[in-house]
């Protein structure tokens, strides 16, 4: 535990810039009781004013807390929420972040990721480059991401990149910690053809081996491979199936582990997801918001050539 308070005074100062007296809400469901603690003391020796609200845990990530934990979000100065499913695509953290709060989600962080890989960071680092290529992102028409023969064309014309740097000290920024992706959601009826997912994917966790997925007009129409019977939600209706966010890893301390919050982060991977992306500028608001990462891709924005078999070129 004295570890886990270390690493996580840490956080509060140099990502979230907690200072004394400011109020500090840790928003935890049952399984993540103990991470939460640790943040709570942290925030205390810090001479913040400590809270914890703990939830059960909710069914899928992207699902809202009750109205009683969203409210208390809106009137801290700080939100910490390590979570079993993510509260990052909510409308409790987009209303948040909108009256002020500095919001860290942390959804499925393991005691072990909290001492290692991704939070060890060098985070100057990550903010720089993250910014470089959500810049990219902004200024892009087109995204097309090829792996192994699969194509898969994206829209993101009139969309904005959105960083997610690990560092959050002003009013009203928040996304995840550990962190370090570039992200922006794609015409809702604007992604078409194939793809691979080699890494992992929410609801099966890190892959051993591949699933293929049919995509056209912005849904998804199929999904084949080991565990792909465990998706099914995606395929309930045309929301869920939504292609909702393109996103690229830029944290070269990141660990592929199975835990999608660190498994997006890793260097030089792409990433789609499904479902909700009402908080980053889209406009489709599903029950689910569900990712899947890419290895070694290859990704090119408007035909420029970002990130060749996993290496960036920019």
């Amino acid at each position: 535990m004295n570890e886990l308070v270390k690493v996580s005074e840490n956080m509060l100062r140099s990502c979230l810039g907690a200072k004394a007296g400011e109020v500090v809400l840790v928003v935890v469901d049952d399984p993540q009781s103990v991470i939460g603690c640790a943040i709570y003391t942290a925030a205390i020796h810090l001479g913040c004013e400590g809270i914890v609200m703990v939830m059960k845990e909710r069914e899928v990530s992207g699902q809202e807390p009750p109205k009683v934990i969203a409210d208390a979000m809106k009137g801290a100065d700080i939100v910490v929420a390590p979570t079993a499913k993510s509260l990052t695509h909510t409308n409790a953290r987009i209303e948040a972040a909108a009256a002020g709060t500095r919001v860290a989600t942390m959804p499925g962080i393991t005691e072990k990721m909290f001492l290692e890989g991704a939070m060890t960071a060098d985070y100057e680092k990550v903010e720089a480059l993250t910014e470089k290529i959500t810049d990219l992102l902004t200024e892009a028409e087109m995204a097309r991401i090829e792996k192994d023969g699969k194509v898969l064309n994206l829209s993101l014309k009139d969309r904005a990149g959105i960083p997610s740097t690990g560092i959050y000290r002003e009013a009203g920024k928040s996304g995840n910690l550990p962190s370090g992706e570039a992200y922006i959601a794609p015409l809702e009826d604007g992604t078409d053809g194939e793809m691979i997912i080699d890494g992992s994917m929410v609801g099966i966790g890190k892959l051993s081996s591949p699933l293929h997925m049919v995509i056209s007009e912005g849904k998804l129409r199929s999904v084949t491979g080991d565990g792909s019977e465990k998706l099914g939600i995606l395929l309930e209706n045309e929301k869920n199936a939504t292609v909702c966010e393109l996103g690229i890893g830029t944290n070269e301390a990141a660990i592929l582990n199975g835990v999608i919050l660190e498994d997006e982060k890793v260097y030089g991977t792409v990433h789609i997801a499904f479902g909700t992306n009402t908080s980053f500028g889209g406009t489709n608001k599903a029950g689910c918001h569900m990712d899947g990462i890419i290895l070694e891709p290859t990704l090119y924005l408007d035909d420029k050539l970002i990130i060749d078999h996993g290496v960036f070129m920019v």
